[in-house]
């Protein structure tokens, strides 16, 4: 089971989403089994934020002066799954989402569920710094993405 305690430090997000916490419960919930983590509790932390913020931190930890779509802080670099376990933190920026500002509830959906999978596979370990990484985790997200799909909708 995994468990995501969910924060926002920017107002907009709650304008999109009702509920946050229940969103994005539903989402964990409709994982494929193999990252459900049955009999284990499996805990994140998710910060809803926005460009500003999201500068800040990766300037602070990346080196990186410039805002962008999401940070992921895995907790451990070695993923051993133990019945208790925290895999780290994720933010994600409502600014990067939320372009084109037009587009309708179902798309900025969709892209904060493509956009949290991401996140939390760089928790699990995935990267994309070379090819053969990046396609690895392309598929991933593509698995867990079409699997939340046929659940939550």
């Amino acid at each position: 089971m995994i468990k995501v305690s969910v924060f926002s430090e920017e107002e907009a997000w709650s304008k999109r989403l009702k509920n946050t916490d229940i969103f994005f419960k539903k989402i964990c919930k409709a994982f494929p089994k193999k990252y459900q983590f049955s009999n284990k509790k499996v805990s994140l932390s998710l910060l809803l934020s926005n460009n500003k913020n999201i500068k800040k931190l990766n300037r602070n930890f990346r080196n990186k002066n410039k805002s962008t779509d999401i940070l992921s802080f895995p907790f451990n670099k070695k993923i051993k799954l133990s019945k208790n376990m925290y895999l780290g933190d994720i933010i994600i920026s409502y600014n990067y989402l939320n372009k084109p500002k037009s587009q309708d509830l179902e798309l900025f959906k969709q892209k904060t569920i493509k956009i949290f999978i991401h996140g939390f596979l760089h928790l699990l370990g995935f990267n994309h710094i070379k090819n053969k990484d990046y396609f690895k985790m392309l598929r991933e997200e593509n698995f867990i993405y079409k699997h939340v799909k046929s659940k939550i909708n």
